[in-house]
């Protein structure tokens, strides 16, 4: 039977074996996977069996080390005595100890295992550590002990809204003071900051431990560990749980591409051997960023990564995930130098399509556990499929990221004079995607804010935001800048997804970019921090750019703009006039750098009275209020074209609503 990935999508007919053989080996390792289980939900309980627990007589340890000989655990509660307490080895590479009394371990005691590989003394953290600490002399990262005890959460009938509005995040840069953030400080301060904005979503970066602060986040070591750096886990939590009371679902940045190459305080060669997780030999390493890659085709590391994935939905109550690195899963090179041009390219011998069956079941498992769950993909490469439901040929994601909107900005920004932008190939660039495959649009994430990079403001306006940015300051620059800064977001929010997204700080132009602390910078955290002083300063213009980000925001959930179906209405690259309708919205934008229009004849797609609901030029935003908010009657002219004439501002752009009649 055919399946619908193909009649929603009919050029893909050349690879329906392709998509049939897709969905033969998700289903075959399925079915190999479960044995007598009832679903995927019941295989992915690793963490409950596995780790440090507590028992009603004492503790368990358990670990999955298939090349170990032996294995001993060790730590504070022995004085470091490396081999007095060994582990029985219970077959299938599966160790076992259990201690005697609740007093045997206590909570915060430092403990690490030994495994003993062909003569080698390996010391390493617990595959499922649920706390991983650093010491402050030694700098050496050792596993504590830590109940997890029932957290009192509120926030039992919480769903998240249908239409997301993502605000991405690092708890430890959130801060202005020069510092590592906490969770405490992030809730405290940061989330009343997101709910005044009006985004519903947060998507936390680099919660799963990772010694390498300036990693952001993506070279995991202890996949079960919430990072000690920012807080307790109970702290965590209660920062999940408080965005849940705003009304903010919590995405977590998930991190299974890739895995760092760290060994004693990380999960490479756990067990002694290169290849417990990882795939021997060259495949093994990634090239590009100097990892460890998975071996998805090994049930062991499915059931890792699964487990992992319902870990931190049940204990931490996350509200989904955004997979990190996916295009790099996806493919034997990593999508490293392939332009993926045409369907063929997903379909070939460097599709690793084990990764392919390891996305299919964990977004499977997700729905099972949380039904409500949001899924997102970071895929550039745009896979087809990637979002549609598995029991149709696809992968199972809800969104994908619009890698490459950002690129298209920038290539803009630094190769295009301003009066010279192709508003036909902007507007396909941002509409254009898979039948019913939903994206995430943004103009910026943190990739953008990186050293080495530049944020879309600081492209625009350079050095001239030292001096320049006082309320009472003109300055050609910075009025180009912010002009620009504020269409780019309102034309990409409205028509570039079926959700939206920002990095924090970005939404009103932070300048300067994001240094983690190195010796390059003396270590220093004067880059790696949010100044929120200067969007709140009164005499400065950021907060123009803030306060145009929350009304956009307002307006676009008011008026159903996003996920809406778009109607182009004008593309005029001589005039450098774009509009369309989009939801319950109609935007005009005049893209010229110099050139107002007077009377100039804006089409609508119906008859009626619009209204001026939001424009990038007021002066509450920064601009030089030039467009009025009344009321034009779009009416049938001679030639059919239905619309009104209104004066249209250079680099301006402008919301219209149809009133009731």
């Amino acid at each position: 039977m055919s399946l619908k990935i193909m009649k929603m999508n009919p050029c893909l007919a050349p690879f329906e074996r392709d998509l049939q053989l897709r969905m033969e080996n998700y289903h075959n390792t399925m079915a190999a996977l479960l044995g007598d289980r009832c679903n995927l939900a019941d295989f992915a309980n690793a963490h409950h069996y596995f780790g440090i627990h507590p028992t009603d007589g004492g503790w368990v340890y358990r670990e999955w080390a298939p090349g170990a000989q032996e294995m001993f655990l060790t730590g504070d509660f022995c004085g470091w005595n490396r081999y007095a307490h060994p582990m029985k080895n219970l077959g299938n590479g599966i160790f076992e100890l259990s201690l005697s009394g609740r007093d045997a371990l206590q909570e915060g005691q430092r403990v690490m295992a030994v495994v003993i590989h062909d003569g080698r003394e390996l010391e390493r953290i617990p595959l499922y550590a649920t706390r991983v600490i650093q010491d402050h002399q030694s700098f050496e990262w050792n596993a504590a002990v830590h109940i997890m005890e029932p957290f009192p959460w509120t926030d039992e009938n919480f769903r998240p809204e249908k239409k997301l509005f993502i605000y991405e995040c690092h708890i430890g840069m959130a801060q202005e003071e020069g510092k590592v953030g906490t969770y405490n400080e992030f809730r405290e301060k940061i989330l009343p900051r997101i709910k005044n904005l009006g985004y519903n979503t947060i998507q936390i970066m680099a919660v799963m431990e990772h010694p390498y602060y300036a990693s952001f986040g993506y070279q995991v070591t202890n996949f079960f560990a919430a990072s000690s750096r920012f807080g307790m886990p109970e702290e965590l939590k209660a920062l999940v749980n408080a965005a849940h009371e705003m009304g903010i679902a919590v995405l977590l940045d998930v991190v299974h591409s890739h895995a760092s190459c760290n060994t004693r305080e990380g999960i490479n060669e756990f067990d002694g051997t290169s290849y417990q997780f990882f795939h021997d030999g060259g495949k093994g390493n990634h090239s590009a960023w100097g990892t460890k890659c998975f071996n998805y085709g090994k049930h062991e590391v499915l059931h890792f990564l699964l487990s992992n994935l319902k870990f931190w939905l049940e204990e931490y109550h996350f509200d989904g995930f955004r997979f990190d690195g996916v295009t790099s899963m996806l493919y034997h090179d990593h999508g490293l130098g392939t332009a993926f041009t045409g369907p063929e390219f997903y379909f070939s011998m460097n599709t690793d399509t084990q990764a392919v069956t390891y996305l299919q079941l964990a977004t499977h498992l997700v729905r099972q556990v949380n039904p409500n769950a949001i899924l997102i993909a970071e895929d550039m490469s745009a896979m087809p499929g990637l979002c549609l439901p598995v029991k149709d040929g696809g992968i199972g994601f809800d969104y994908r990221l619009a890698m490459g909107v950002p690129d298209m900005w920038i290539r803009l920004l630094r190769e295009c004079k301003d009066e010279d932008w192709d508003l036909n190939q902007i507007y396909y660039e941002l509409a254009n995607r898979w039948p019913e495959e939903k994206v995430i649009g943004y103009c910026e994430s943190h990739d953008q804010a990186l050293v080495g990079d530049k944020t879309l403001m600081f492209r625009l306006c350079d050095q001239e935001m030292y001096w320049s940015m006082d309320t009472w300051n003109q300055n050609g620059t910075i009025d180009r800048g912010m002009a620009i800064h504020k269409m780019l977001r309102l034309l990409t929010m409205s028509l570039g997804g079926e959700g939206y997204l920002t990095f924090m700080g970005n939404e009103f132009g932070h300048p300067e970019w994001i240094d983690f602390p190195r010796e390059g910078n003396g270590w220093s955290y004067h880059y790696c921090r949010r100044q929120w002083s200067l969007a709140d300063n009164p005499n400065l213009k950021y907060q123009y750019l803030q306060s145009f980000d929350r009304d956009m925001v307002a307006a676009a959930k008011k008026y159903r703009v996003v996920g809406g179906q778009d109607k182009q209405l004008l593309v005029h690259n001589s005039d450098n006039i774009l509009a369309y309708k989009k939801g319950n919205a109609t935007f005009i934008f005049n893209f010229d750098p110099t050139r107002s229009y007077d009377g100039y004849f804006v089409p609508m797609a119906e008859e009626g009275t619009y209204q001026v609901v939001l424009s990038t030029d007021d002066y509450c935003y920064g601009g030089h209020g030039r467009i009025y908010h009344q009321s034009y009657t779009a009416t049938t002219y001679p030639d059919g074209r239905i619309g009104f004439q209104i004066y249209l501002p250079s680099r301006t752009a402008v919301v219209f609503r149809k009133k009731r009649t």
